[in-house]
């Protein structure tokens, strides 16, 4: 345990030296919260569309920012393997889970840090717009946001394990574009209906989309709540294995 506290000290201070790591995981989720809700703002009451009111767009904007946490650890797994890094690394007494926790720990923490600052951010809006958010709905969402952020930390471990520094932060930007669309932040996919509806219900984004509004709602039905729930702890532990897996595998044909 010692060995992987120690790695993901050295992960942390390397991924809050990175500019753009603050920039994209904590400035630009913030960026977009203000700039939904201006575009709100404009649209007419008549209308009747609420996917950018801040509560529905405070837990959109959650997860959205979590994909950049995917981005950053598949960046940040990829640069310690192209540097041969990680190879020097494998001589020592550390074990592939030291590692794959190694890299995860500190992206979990950024994901709290992130979700408590845009939430605080989602709620000042929400004063100045005359509309109430349930602070303790608010904080708790920062919990409960824990296992969508694993989840896409490991789907960052499993592409920067996978592919070389260039091509991860490409594969992981398209999976951005790709969850935020189906991931119902941006639109509701389920009044679009058709291969997008089909589509989102065999990945979990909208899950961890649709979990992040519930907790912030404080609603715990069913469906809103506990389905999805189960789908993202449970794409979290797969993903995370699979992660796993992967990683150690690498690891043994690196050290061929």
């Amino acid at each position: 345990m010692k060995r992987t506290m120690a790695y993901a000290k050295r992960n942390l201070i390397e991924v809050y030296r990175d500019p753009l790591s603050w920039i994209f995981c904590i400035a630009f989720p913030i960026v977009m919260l203000i700039i939904m809700s201006v575009v709100n703002s404009s649209i007419p009451k008549e209308a009747g569309n609420t996917m950018f009111r801040i509560d529905n767009l405070s837990g959109g904007i959650v997860v959205f920012g979590q994909m950049f946490i995917m981005l950053f650890t598949a960046i940040a797994v990829a640069k310690d393997r192209s540097s041969t890094f990680l190879t020097r690394l494998y001589s020592s007494p550390m074990k592939s889970f030291d590692f794959v926790w190694g890299y995860i720990l500190p992206m979990l923490l950024t994901a709290v840090i992130q979700a408590f600052v845009s939430l605080c951010a989602a709620f000042v809006i929400s004063l100045i717009s005359d509309y109430s958010l349930n602070i303790a709905g608010l904080l708790l969402t920062v919990i409960l946001s824990l296992p969508s952020a694993l989840m896409f930390s490991a789907i960052g471990l499993i592409f920067g394990t996978l592919c070389n520094e260039k091509a991860a932060p490409g594969i992981c930007s398209v999976l951005i574009s790709l969850g935020s669309m189906i991931g119902g932040i941006w639109f509701d996919v389920e009044a679009a209906g058709g291969f997008m509806y089909n589509l989102r219900k065999c990945l979990p984004f909208l899950y961890a989309t649709r979990l992040a509004r519930s907790v912030i709602d404080m609603n715990f039905g069913v469906k809103e709540f506990v389905l999805p729930l189960i789908v993202v702890v449970a794409a979290a532990t797969v993903l995370t294995l699979i992660a796993s897996i992967v990683f150690n595998s690498r690891m043994r044909a690196d050290q061929m």
